[in-house]
């Protein structure tokens, strides 16, 4: 563990005071985490989606300082601690990366899960720690084992997952007419498998398969308009997932690269977008709920697993048609990493 302090002045102005920005770096799967832990601007707001809101209109110039270069890089992403107002919620969360504010991030629930026991933010309990952050999409609830003074592997239950469309037709340049699946896990993604793209996801290099997945991101926008149960400021589409097409239940990895925000690659299997994959392997009756699946990072190989919980309804989706909505149950390692960002 490794706590880092990133000073910069947030003005074009040489007179103005520098201040200081607290953060703490992690990673799970290869993928970083910084989490601003203290020096941010003072946030409005009386719910999470209005005070994601509050930093989106109005303090957006912080994320960029902290995202970007030179104190961040193209794939750093972040999460910003707040005050939960679910009844329940241990902490509050937002997200952030490069070109904005997501709305559910897998793999930072669980570093900040491990984050929260070795912080003391709660207390530490054998052999396993239960908390619930409280995130944009809604409370995740997640365990950290926890032995011998030591805090080791995370798992947390999503929330409601949910396919939107199967097969669903879009016309993306290069690549002509292509088949995807919507589903949401916490945030809302496209799958194609790689054959689809000309692609060989095990060997393809990052680059060919940013490139791939970007046009089909925005072809599907320009397509399918989304719509969430809950709330509209949820309904849209973070990114597109590459699988390695590999969905019928096997008990050797499964493996997708992600592609979120402005072109951004996940080093991880990405926790939101397997959830999200999850929901469409069970709506096609390919993955058994007693077993656990494992899924790995088409670029790193790092590995999570998952499977469903639970059937679950959740708004107008029902009377829809789009099937069961799922509850995931996830699992992974993280770990700390020292600052590599001077201020």
């Amino acid at each position: 563990m490794a706590e880092s302090k990133l000073q910069a002045t947030f003005s074009d102005s040489k007179s103005s005071p520098a201040f200081v920005i607290k953060t703490v770096e992690m990673h799970t799967g290869g993928h970083p985490l910084r989490i601003i832990t203290d020096g941010y601007p003072k946030i409005e707001g009386k719910t999470i989606l209005e005070k994601r809101a509050y930093v989106r209109d109005n303090l957006d110039v912080f994320r960029k300082r902290l995202m970007w270069e030179p104190r961040g890089h193209y794939d750093m992403y972040g999460a910003m601690l707040v005050d939960p107002d679910y009844k329940g919620a241990d902490i509050g969360v937002l997200f952030m990366h490069n070109e904005g504010y997501s709305t559910m991030c897998g793999h930072a629930c669980i570093a900040l899960g491990r984050y929260a026991v070795d912080k003391g933010v709660v207390p530490a309990k054998s052999p396993q720690t239960e908390l619930v952050i409280q995130c944009p999409t809604g409370p995740v609830k997640v365990w950290v084992d926890y032995q011998d003074g030591k805090s080791g592997r995370v798992r947390f239950h999503s929330v409601p997952a949910f396919v939107f469309a199967l097969d669903q037709e879009v016309d993306v340049p290069n690549y002509g007419r292509v088949k995807v699946d919507i589903a949401y896990g916490g945030a809302f993604y496209a799958f194609l498998p790689d054959r689809s793209l000309g692609l060989d996801l095990r060997t393809a290099p990052i680059h060919a398969v940013r490139n791939a997945a970007t046009p089909v991101t925005e072809a599907v926008k320009k397509a399918v308009p989304l719509c969430h149960p809950e709330h509209p400021d949820l309904a849209f589409l973070y990114g597109t997932t590459i699988t390695d097409g590999r969905d019928e239940y096997d008990p050797t990895p499964t493996a997708n690269t992600c592609v979120f925000g402005d072109a951004s690659v996940d080093r991880s299997p990405t926790g939101s977008g397997v959830t999200a994959r999850v929901a469409i392997q069970y709506r096609r009756g390919q993955i058994d709920p007693s077993k656990e699946r494992q899924f790995a990072s088409g670029n790193t190989g790092s590995v999570m697993t998952g499977r469903p919980v639970r059937e679950t309804t959740w708004g107008e989706f029902d009377r829809r048609g789009s099937g069961g909505k799922l509850v995931l149950h996830r699992n992974r390692r993280v770990y700390w990493k020292g600052c590599q960002y001077p201020a």
